[in-house]
């Protein structure tokens, strides 16, 4: 056991390394075909791959990446040379990570509420994985906000199955990313952000002490404090900053090894831009704040790429320049000019 308690530590320490983050490339077969619909290409197998490797094998990466999560059909694939994905991240320095949640599913008898599907089965599933080359996992549970909802009963069930996976995570050696989302679809207010965030990250913590789970090898995966998209006041890049901040000093335990946030549909500057905000205004925090952006990272290479092989090479200098960015973000060292010249 002191074994892979060390190799935990050592492994969510990599996670947040200074001036790093992490690139979520772990979209559902639906998730990924939208994305594609997108640019006018097909949902195949060998198109995802191709893609894929774009993201994976792209030179530079490390210096600003540290872990790539991966989906199931992901981290079976492997390179056009024949290189597998996790040998691939691993030749580069970058850790691999493996989403194992089933998605979600209705919350009986709480119209409007999800639940996240996934524990039947799962200490095999993270058993194989680790042999596969996973040395982290993610868990997403989704929170609403609307007419008289999120209700206790949803944060409750939800947090309860994050501490549960968190626990089989650990127990195999690979360190739980927990990603607890408020999604940020709805017509609040900032303040109606904060609150249910809070309400849930308390609720978080509690569970996964009830489950002993050892928050100095668990990674919090989040949602920043914003207004929901709807919401007529919208925040500045400060207030979402101050108000994140606060509410995270208020609801996560400082053994934590590091926090890093979802984009959660922020345009990518934007998604940048905030974390910027907080790393340069607060600078004695008790854990590092950085990044697990999906679609902040990927969409200006998805766009530059659109299919053809022949802009490869553009897609990947798209990719490495918001890698950067926010790299630089997680220092507070970003500067909106830098736009300027991708």
């Amino acid at each position: 056991m002191s074994d892979i308690k060390a190799e935990l530590t050592a492994t969510a320490s990599a996670m947040v390394a200074k001036g790093k983050g992490i690139l979520a490339i772990d979209e559902s077969f639906p998730s990924i075909k939208k994305r594609f619909d997108g640019i006018g290409i097909e949902s195949n197998e060998e198109n995802r791959r191709a893609y894929r490797e774009i993201l994976i094998d792209n030179p530079g990466a490390a210096d600003y990446i540290s872990g790539m999560i991966l989906f199931d059909e992901t981290i079976r694939q492997a390179t056009k040379a024949g290189e597998t994905f996790p040998a691939a991240l691993k030749r580069q320095g970058i850790l691999t990570g493996i989403k194992v949640d089933a998605g979600t599913s209705d919350l009986a008898g709480h119209p409007g509420e999800k639940v996240t599907d996934g524990l039947d089965g799962l200490r095999k599933r993270l058993t194989e994985y680790r042999t596969l080359g996973a040395r982290f996992a993610k868990w997403r549970a989704v929170i609403t906000i609307g007419a008289g909802i999120p209700t206790s009963a949803c944060i409750e069930a939800n947090m309860h199955a994050l501490a549960r996976y968190a626990g089989l995570c650990q127990e195999v050696g690979l360190v739980p990313m927990v990603e607890p989302e408020v999604l940020m679809d709805a017509d609040n207010t900032i303040d109606t952000c904060y609150t249910v965030t809070r309400t849930t990250l308390h609720t978080l913590f509690d569970m996964l002490d009830r489950q002993d789970v050892r928050c100095e090898h668990t990674i919090l995966k989040v949602n920043m404090v914003v207004p929901g998209k709807l919401c007529a006041q919208q925040a500045s890049v400060s207030d979402v900053a101050a108000q994140t901040v606060r509410c995270l000093l208020d609801s996560v335990p400082a053994s934590i090894p590091g926090v890093v946030f979802l984009s959660g549909g922020q345009s990518a500057e934007l998604a940048t831009a905030h974390l910027n905000a907080m790393n340069a205004g607060w600078k004695n925090l008790p854990w590092p704040l950085s990044f697990s952006y999906g679609r902040a990272l990927q969409a200006p290479c998805l766009k530059a790429w659109g299919g053809k092989p022949e802009n490869t090479a553009a897609a990947k200098a798209r990719l490495l320049h918001r890698e950067k960015c926010n790299g630089l973000a997680s220092l507070g060292q970003y500067k909106p000019e830098m736009e300027k010249a991708a």
